[in-house]
Formats: C-alpha cells, structure tokens, sequence
C-alpha cells in the first residue's frame, strides 16, 4: 500500500450527523439571542426618543405624554388602584368578556366553518347571508348590543362573538375544503360514516387552519370587549381608557393600552405554546 494512502485521513460519518446538528442548534440559539436583544434595543430606543422629545416640547406631553409618565400612572393604579376599583379586577373584567367571546366565537365559528366545508347545499344557501353579514362593521354593532343587553358583561361578549367569530368560520370552512381526498376516500373504502370521517379525518385536517385563526382572534375578543366598556360598561379597561379621555389624561390612556398589550402577548404566548404541544410532529422550518 503506497504512503499516500496511508497518510489520507479517515473520517468518522458517524460524528457528522451530531456535530451538523450541534452547530444547527447552536446557530438557532444565537438567532434567538440576536433577535431578543435586538427586539429590546429597539424597545428602548424607542421609548428613549419619546421621552426626550416629550420632554423637549418637540412634541406636545399633554396630547403625548411620555413614557416615565405611563409608567407612573401605571404603578398608580397597581398600588393605589383606579376610580373603579383595583386594578386587577378592571383587568379581570375585561379578560373575562373577553375569554367568554373568544370560546363562544371560536366554538361557533368551527362548528359553522366545518359544516358548511363538509355540506355543500348548506353552503349555497347561507353563504350569500355570510358574505353581507361580514360586510357590516362589526365595531358598529357594539352600540346595538349595549340597548340589547344593557351594560353588563353580556353586551360585551355579544361584541367579541362577533368579532371572533368570522375569522376562524373562514380558516375552518378552508380548512374542511382544503382536505385531501384521497383520505376522504379511504376513509369511506374503509367503511367509515360521514360523522366519523368528520371528526377523525376532517377536524384534525383543519386543525392547523384553526389554530391560524386562534393566535388572530383573541386580539379580537379583546377589542370587541374594550369597545363595549368603551361605549357603556360598569368597570374594566375599556371604561378606564373612557374616563381617562374624559379627563385629557393622556397618560392614563396609554398605559391601559400598556396593559392590553401584555395581556394580549401573555396570550398570544399561552396558544403558541399550546400549539407547539399539539403539533409537536411537525417540523420546525414549517412553523409559520
């Protein structure tokens, strides 16, 4: 055997794999950091100019206010509490309207979304009813819902139903529409009912869709509550950004908006990771 064979190196394939995937994973990890630090940068960047231009008078802190402003009011409200009671309970208030449309919306919606993709006499007939009822403004319906149901909580779920409901109807009737036939139909050769082919070949097809809907809706159901409080409520965050224009204090306006913000992305989180444990055999480069 001449030296040069004996001198070419040998490489072990069984470490090429692993070591692809550590250096894979090492360069999501960096991404991840790079992303969240920049996302935070940014942040303060942004909160950092507010504040010195509030506070240069480059623009008006009466209508702006100023983010150390905010925090204020903010921490105000935490250990002082509001005009209307603690801040918890206006927080509470409202994420209980609005966790009450959100479920009647989704339930209503995938229901409604499910039958009229898997029956197609039933989507001739209402779907014309369907394409005008999504062409009203759903934000003018809150003030009919107040005279409906009064101030109370009613009103303001009837408001987050409504703004819940349209989109996951859309994603589940795509997501019955788009299933593959080919399934539907060794379901059938296997001699599976309609109502079987429903639930174990239809839903879990449009399960993704769904959850599309999901991570957009919430956000919905939690403008369609602040909007009722807003027009005419007892309590919660909406009244509170009411009497907060009422009084030109534009710092109390803002900081409801903060709280809505964490709320909404303390939700946002809780679906993906839900999500993530569902779909756990999906691939993570088709994560939308």
């Amino acid at each position: 055997m001449s030296p040069e064979v004996l001198s070419t190196p040998v490489v072990d394939t069984a470490k090429t794999p692993p070591d692809r995937a550590h250096s894979r994973a090492r360069a999501a990890r960096r991404r991840r950091i790079v992303v969240g630090v920049s996302r935070v940068l940014l942040l303060v960047a942004v909160l950092g100019l507010w504040e010195v231009l509030a506070r240069a008078e480059v623009i008006d802190p009466f209508n702006f206010s100023m983010p150390s402003k905010i925090w204020d009011q903010i921490w105000t409200w935490i250990t002082h509490g509001t005009a209307l009671g603690s801040l918890g309970e206006q927080i509470w208030y409202t994420l209980h309207e609005a966790l009450l449309g959100w479920v009647f919306g989704v339930v209503a919606g995938v229901v409604f979304g499910i039958a009229l993709g898997r029956i197609t006499l039933l989507a001739d007939v209402l779907g014309p009813y369907i394409k005008v009822l999504n062409s009203i403004p759903r934000i003018v319906l809150a003030p009919i819902f107040v005279i409906w149901f009064g101030l109370g909580p009613a009103s303001k779920v009837a408001s987050a139903v409504v703004l819940v409901f349209f989109p996951v109807f859309f994603n589940a009737f795509q997501g019955a529409r788009e299933v593959d036939r080919n399934l539907v139909a060794n379901a059938r050769i296997l001699g599976a009912s309609d109502r079987r082919v429903t639930l174990q070949v239809v839903i879990p097809s449009a399960t993704s869709w769904i959850f599309t809907s999901l991570h957009v809706s919430f956000g919905f159901a939690l403008i369609g509550a602040i909007v009722g409080e807003y027009i005419g409520a007892t309590k919660g965050i909406g009244l509170l950004v009411a009497q907060s224009q009422g009084t030109f204090n534009a710092a109390g306006v803002y900081a409801a908006m903060v709280i809505l913000a964490v709320v909404a992305l303390v939700a946002e989180g809780l679906l993906t990771f839900a999500e993530r444990r569902i779909f756990r055999w999906k691939p993570a480069g088709s994560d939308s």
